[in-house]
């Protein structure tokens, strides 16, 4: 088993938070760094996450970055305390106190980059400013990088922020299409069209609390709070959906299962012009030759995936979690 050295790019709401004790508990996963940004809520409380995240894991060797904490649209970004929480945790208030200039280093993951030259991959669950503003700055250190997975977009479904936009290339069009025209290799999307069916049901929420309980992990006992939250929106959104999607956790488990998740390559383009279409994801999916196709850079888009698999490996992921040096 070759265990996978992860730079991730968070903006840590609820789903993040699940995906990364899904990342902290699984020993095919390494996290060699963070980068915590504005997005489900502001970079302040993102970095006020991830401390928190070290603090519950006793992981507090994982470097952690200042992202992004505006757009690259020149906006002020919103945030949807609805859906995730005043702090990104649902009910749960995170009172830690971070520095928050003392995180101006978004320089430093230079160091991790190099460190694991050709032996990383940057896993973006969030807005994409940080990861734009990595591909301007260092344009050729990106090539060290061995892939690339977004969660982001949304192709033959429709969008959650507008008719056609999801919410984080809605949240920075531009720096999306930054990403997606110059990635030195196809990046893998994982877009709404799967994440929308990576459902967590009340029923394997709740057998997962009773474990942690009854295993006296204090971490593991934080996610039902926070999905209950989560679900609660979701029902006022759809009234019969069955539980509550986990966008960011289908993503890092793509990483693992690759096997498991189908993928369509396509040239993809993301709408910048402001209108009705901003922050669309566009593929071209004509049965065309490629010379006949739009001059897009080619990706990864998913399009299915094997739930059962994805249920059986995040439970036994969650319940048997690796024990890690603090």
């Amino acid at each position: 088993m070759k265990v996978k050295n992860i730079l991730l790019f968070s903006d840590f709401g609820i789903d993040d938070m699940v995906a990364a004790a899904f990342a902290v508990f699984n020993e095919e996963v390494n996290v060699v760094g963070i980068v915590a940004d504005y997005g489900n809520v502001s970079k302040e409380k993102a970095l006020q996450n991830a401390a928190y995240l070290r603090d519950l894991t006793g992981l507090t060797e994982i470097p952690v970055f200042g992202g992004a904490g505006l757009p690259l649209t020149g906006d002020i970004p919103e945030f949807y305390p609805e859906i995730h929480g005043l702090s990104g945790l649902g009910p749960i208030l995170n009172d830690v106190v971070v520095d928050v200039d003392f995180f101006e280093n978004f320089d430093e993951i230079k160091r991790i980059i190099e460190q694991y030259e050709n032996d990383i991959l940057i896993v973006n669950i969030g807005r994409l400013s940080s990861l734009a503003t990595a591909f301007i700055l260092y344009p050729n250190l990106l090539k060290q990088v061995s892939d690339i997975y977004i969660m982001g977009g949304a192709f033959f479904v429709p969008g959650n922020v507008t008719p056609v936009a999801e919410a984080n290339i809605y949240g920075d069009p531009y720096a999306a299409n930054i990403v997606l025209s110059h990635a030195p290799k196809k990046v893998y999307i994982i877009p709404l069209d799967v994440t929308m069916s990576a459902i967590l049901t009340p029923a394997l929420v709740d057998r997962l609390h009773e474990h942690f309980i009854e295993t006296g992990n204090q971490f593991g006992q934080l996610l039902k709070p926070m999905i209950d939250y989560y679900y609660e929106f979701y029902q006022k959104q759809f009234a019969d959906i069955s539980g509550s999607p986990m966008h960011d956790l289908l993503t890092f488990w793509a990483i693992m299962e690759e096997s498991a998740i189908e993928y369509i390559e396509a040239p993809v383009k993301v709408v910048v012009d402001k209108g009705v279409a901003f922050g669309q994801t566009i593929g071209d999916f004509r049965k065309l030759s490629a010379e006949k196709k739009e001059n897009y850079q080619v990706h990864y888009i998913a399009v299915k995936f094997d739930y059962r698999q994805f249920i059986e490996t995040f439970y036994r992921v969650m319940t048997n979690p690796v024990e890690r040096e603090s």
